[in-house]
């Protein structure tokens, strides 16, 4: 196993505020090795990228109880993909913290199995509005469109075709066109990976909870008080709250997203909705 210097998500604060943080992290990482407690709960953070999980990653390393291990921490991630489950395993086991936390971004495929493997466990899938989601993500990243039409073909080598359903394919086989935006091919991967929700029927799972980023950012007391207390980790304050600040709620649609992809990102969006409706 790789010792390397563990890292973390990226944080958009100022330097100060990353050093306090930094300084929390190191306090607390000591007291655990001085008073190891044994796992009780493991907690897996999954969503699609640029919804907020840095966000909900930073208020649950708040708390006393939790080690948190994000998709840029060596130890056990590699290219932002989990190692191999016998490693994170070890990990679990070797973790000071009643609370072990760890991000499943690349593997939302894999929630119901990674629960079943880590028992007891939880997952936090976090949701942003979609066009706020696509509008982050085509300025962090790139190649939506030849990755789009490279699904919509058949291909499942790597995780973002893993677990794909068959449906899921022949829908992005059907709306795929060569001349789509890197914005609609960032919809439709929103669209794609979120589905995976729903396909493993995780609405229904007592387990999991779904957070989004909207109600986070602009609730904070509420919403980690919400977290917290389905997780079952004491010691939420204010403070911990305020790690959350403004951040960007505009749900300005982003160009050049033709109006099926559209209806589909909406649709899906509904549904979360309806779903956030029963949690409350």
């Amino acid at each position: 196993m790789r010792t390397d210097k563990p890292a973390t998500g990226h944080d958009a604060r100022s330097l100060p505020v990353r050093i306090q943080h930094a300084l929390w992290r190191h306090t607390k990482t000591l007291r655990q090795r001085v008073l190891p407690r044994p796992v009780a709960q493991h907690v897996f953070v999954a969503g699609m990228q640029r919804s907020g999980t840095n966000l909900l990653m930073d208020v649950l390393d708040a708390s006393a109880a939790t080690q948190v291990f994000h998709e840029t921490d060596p130890r056990a991630f590699e290219r932002y993909e989990m190692r191999d489950l016998a490693v994170i395993q070890q990990l679990a086991r070797q973790c000071p913290a009643p609370v072990f936390v760890i991000k499943a971004l690349c593997e939302l495929d894999r929630i119901k199995p990674l629960m079943e493997r880590f028992p007891p466990a939880k997952t936090l899938w976090v949701v942003r509005d979609w066009r706020d989601s696509v509008n982050s993500a085509i300025k962090s990243f790139g190649n939506f469109v030849p990755q789009w039409k490279r699904l919509a073909q058949g291909d499942a080598n790597d995780w973002r075709g893993r677990g794909m359903s068959p449906a899921t394919r022949e829908l992005l086989a059907a709306l795929y066109h060569p001349d789509a935006s890197e914005a609609e091919g960032a919809a439709v991967m929103w669209f794609y990976r979120n589905a995976l929700f729903f396909e493993q029927q995780l609405a229904a799972d007592a387990r999991v909870r779904v957070v989004f980023y909207e109600d986070m950012v602009q609730h904070p007391m509420r919403e980690v008080a919400a977290v917290y207390d389905f997780l079952g980790l004491t010691g939420f304050s204010a403070a911990i709250a305020g790690r959350i600040h403004a951040r960007s709620v505009k749900h300005r649609s982003p160009p050049d997203i033709g109006p099926a992809v559209t209806s589909l990102c909406d649709e899906f969006l509904a549904r979360f909705a309806a779903l956030k409706r029963r949690q409350s």
